[in-house]
């Protein structure tokens, strides 16, 4: 491989569940934020991904919600239910949720309840949101309070800026389980390590949050990222949360704008390699299966 990482070697592959999926329809959802990467403004269906994927041993996904348009979250998930009946693997729904609407939520949160077993978690993204503490407005605490009373974890999506207020959400809602995607979003394309590394050690010490190994790769040099790159930063997962408290993700299709399914998988594979064989087993299926309640 180009990047210096290994190949896959004739060992067996340990058994993968993806618990960061996307599948999406520009044509049936509006994603204003699709405007800004041409790359990915197209369909992404079931049929894409195992044509990417082939191969893997992949036993199991987790849907995340895509930001469609407010008024079309609960059309979206809907969606998502039908679509598992084509693709059999598709075991967990993460649906998106208004949260900032405080315990107005709960009308929505009801629907989702109702709608199918499959929908185990909710996301409200909150990365393009221009204030750093956008998640600590009383009414969104509230909103993630009321996650609790559903069984519902609570997806973080966020920039490395909004860490700090990450961990105080954390805090504030102890009965809420939390699970960090994209490692925080760290700067790896700028090799910078503090604060978010801070921000992470202060994670790893509520007992309430997991984090995703995901997304590693849309942070870095798009063009030029290497294995070598993504090192230091697993570590400090690794070393703040400890194996049993990461999960894989794929990140597919963002994935693609730096790298191919099975490039992704492969360094992180060849980075693994280093760890004893139950903690991968943990990260690449076990801690997924357990957070989401597979």
């Amino acid at each position: 491989m180009s990047d210096g990482v290994p190949p896959t070697g004739a060992d067996e592959l340990l058994p993968i569940v993806d618990a960061h999926v996307h599948f999406w329809d520009p044509q049936r959802f509006r994603m204003p934020w699709l405007e800004a990467v041409p790359q990915l403004k197209r369909a992404f269906g079931p049929a894409d991904y195992r044509e990417q994927t082939q191969g893997l041993p992949i036993e199991a996904l987790v849907y995340v919600e895509v930001v469609v348009a407010p008024e079309e979250a609960l059309r979206e998930a809907a969606w998502i239910v039908e679509l598992a009946r084509e693709e059999p693997r598709l075991k967990a729904i993460v649906a998106a949720a208004p949260l900032e609407q405080g315990l107005a939520v709960r009308e929505h949160l009801e629907a989702l309840r109702s709608l199918s077993p499959l929908i185990k978690g909710v996301r409200r993204n909150i990365e393009n949101e221009a204030e750093d503490d956008f998640c600590l407005r009383p009414a969104f605490i509230d909103g993630v309070r009321l996650l609790a009373d559903y069984g519902f974890s609570c997806d973080l999506c966020l920039r490395h800026q909004q860490l700090a207020s990450a961990v105080e959400l954390v805090r504030r809602c102890p009965d809420t389980r939390f699970i960090l995607d994209h490692l925080g979003k760290p700067p790896i394309r700028t090799h910078e390590h503090e604060p978010w590394r801070q921000h992470m050690r202060a994670l790893g010490e509520l007992p309430n949050v997991v984090c995703k190994v995901s997304g590693m790769v849309t942070e870095a040099d798009h063009e030029h990222w290497s294995a070598y790159d993504l090192v230091p930063y697993l570590g400090t997962v690794m070393a703040a949360f400890g194996p049993e408290r990461l999960l894989f993700g794929g990140d597919w299709p963002v994935v693609l704008l730096a790298s191919s399914y099975r490039r992704w998988y492969e360094t992180l594979r060849a980075m693994l390699s280093a760890y004893p064989l139950h903690e991968q087993r943990l990260l690449w299926s076990e801690t997924a299966r357990q957070v989401y309640r597979l």
